[in-house]
C-alpha cells in the first residue's frame, strides 16, 4: 500500500497552482483529488504529490515548506510604455533561472582557467555620447559602418552579427520556450528578450519565437545593455523602450549602429520605400520604420500601421508553417555553440561530470553525444 502524506498545506497547494499561471476553480474542476487534498477528505500518494509538482513546475521539496518561498528574478524587467520594474510569468522565471545557472557556471570556470575580464563591459553610462557607444561597439567587434552592405540579406546580416558579438566573449542564446519543452512557450509579448551582465560571461537571451525582423533590434539594444554593465529584461512592444533612461539610451544606440542616421536621412530624401531601404541596410523593414519614426521622418500613426501590419503578415505565414525542423539545428541558437564548446572542454579535462553537462545544456545521454560529436565543430 502506497504511503499517504499527512498534514499537507493546502496554501502551498493553492499557490503552486496559481504560481503556474492557472486559475483556482478550473484546475480543481480538471483535477478533483487536488481540491480533495485542499479540503482535507483525502491525502496524497508521495507519487501523486510528484506528478501534481510536475504539472505546475514546481520543485517536490516545496511542498514541505511552512510557506510559499519569496522568489524574485535578479534583474529588473521593464515594459513599453511603464517606468516599473514588472513582475513576470513562471515561464519567463524559469528561463532566466536556466541562462542564470549557465552564466554562474561559466563565470567560475572562466576564473579557474585565469581568463582575463572583458574590458568593454560596463565601459559607459547613460551620461554618454551614444554615438561615441556605438563606435567602441563596431570597433570592438571589428565591424565598418557599412559592414552589413557586404552581405546578400538582413537574415545573413544577423547571423553575422551573433558570430562576431560569440567571437568577443558574449554568450547568445535564441529560444522560444523553456528549455526543449515545447509546452512551455515564452510570449512574446512579455518578453522579447534580457541580458544577464557581468566581467566575465555576459550572456543575451532573445526570444526567437519573435519575428527574426525584431531580434537585431533586440540583440543590439541587449549588446549596449552590457556597455553599460546593466542588467535587465524587456517586452519593447512595438520595438518601443519602457520610461526608464537605460532603457531609452539601449535603443537609441540599438537604432544609430543599424541604421546610422546620416545615412537614412541622405537615402530617405531620394526614396522612401522601405522595403528598398531595408535591402540596402540589410536590416528588415520593420527596423527602418522605427529609425524614421525616431528621426522625425515618419508619424507615429504611420510607424504603428506598418509595424502591425508587418507582425500580422509574419504570425500569419508563421501559423501556415509546418512546425517541423532540425532538432539539432535548433538547438545550437538555444545553447549556443561557444558556450557548449566550454562546456566540452571542462568534460574533456574531467572538470565537470556528464550530468552536469547535460543539466546544464538541456541535452541528454546520446542526444548530447551527437550535438557534440557532430554539430558542435561543423559550425
Amino acid at each position: 500500500m502506497s504511503t499517504r502524506i499527512e498534514n499537507i498545506n493546502s496554501d502551498l497547494i493553492n499557490w503552486a497552482i496559481t504560481r503556474a499561471g492557472n486559475e483556482l476553480d478550473e484546475f480543481y474542476l480538471d483535477n478533483p483529488s487536488v481540491a480533495e487534498w485542499v479540503a482535507g477528505t483525502k491525502k496524497p500518494t508521495i507519487k501523486q504529490l510528484e506528478n501534481f509538482t510536475h504539472k505546475v513546475h514546481v520543485p517536490f521539496g516545496y511542498m514541505f515548506l511552512n510557506e510559499p518561498p519569496q522568489e524574485e528574478i535578479p534583474i529588473p524587467f521593464f515594459r513599453t510604455g511603464s517606468s516599473q520594474r514588472e513582475a513576470v510569468s513562471l515561464n519567463v522565471y524559469h528561463t532566466i533561472q536556466i541562462i542564470k545557472e549557465r552564466q554562474n557556471w561559466l563565470t567560475n570556470y572562466l576564473q579557474e582557467s585565469e581568463y582575463p575580464d572583458l574590458e568593454f563591459v560596463g565601459k559607459y553610462t547613460v551620461e554618454s555620447d551614444y554615438k561615441e557607444v556605438v563606435n567602441d561597439i563596431r570597433n570592438t567587434l571589428n565591424l565598418t559602418v557599412n559592414w552589413a552592405s557586404k552581405l546578400g540579406t538582413w537574415e545573413q546580416a544577423l547571423d553575422h552579427l551573433t558570430l562576431q558579438i560569440e567571437e568577443i566573449g558574449v554568450i547568445v542564446n535564441f529560444n522560444g520556450i523553456v528549455g526543449n519543452n515545447t509546452r512551455r512557450k515564452i510570449p512574446v509579448d512579455e518578453c522579447r528578450g534580457f541580458v544577464l551582465v557581468n566581467n566575465k560571461s555576459p550572456f543575451l537571451f532573445i526570444n526567437s519565437a519573435d519575428a527574426k525582423a525584431a531580434q537585431m533590434f533586440t540583440l543590439i539594444h541587449e549588446l549596449a545593455h552590457i556597455w553599460l554593465g546593466e542588467s535587465a529584461g524587456f517586452d519593447n512592444k512595438q520595438m518601443l523602450p519602457a520610461d526608464d533612461p537605460i532603457e531609452k539610451f539601449c535603443d537609441k544606440v540599438a537604432a544609430e549602429f543599424l541604421v546610422p542616421e546620416i545615412f537614412l536621412k541622405e537615402k530617405w530624401n531620394s526614396t522612401q520605400n522601405i522595403k528598398y531601404l531595408s535591402r540596402v541596410f540589410k536590416v528588415s523593414p520593420i527596423v527602418i520604420a522605427r529609425r524614421a519614426l525616431d528621426l522625425g521622418l515618419m508619424s507615429r500613426t504611420s510607424f504603428f500601421q506598418f509595424y502591425n501590419d508587418y507582425i500580422s503578415e509574419f504570425q500569419n505565414k508563421k501559423d501556415n508553417q509546418s512546425s517541423g525542423g532540425n532538432f539539432y539545428a535548433t538547438a545550437k541558437k538555444r545553447i549556443s555553440l561557444r558556450f557548449a564548446s566550454y562546456v566540452n572542454s571542462a568534460v574533456k579535462e574531467n572538470n565537470l561530470l556528464y550530468r552536469d553537462a547535460y543539466r546544464l545544456t538541456s541535452l541528454k545521454g546520446n542526444t548530447y553525444e551527437k550535438f557534440i560529436n557532430e554539430y558542435l565543430y561543423q559550425a
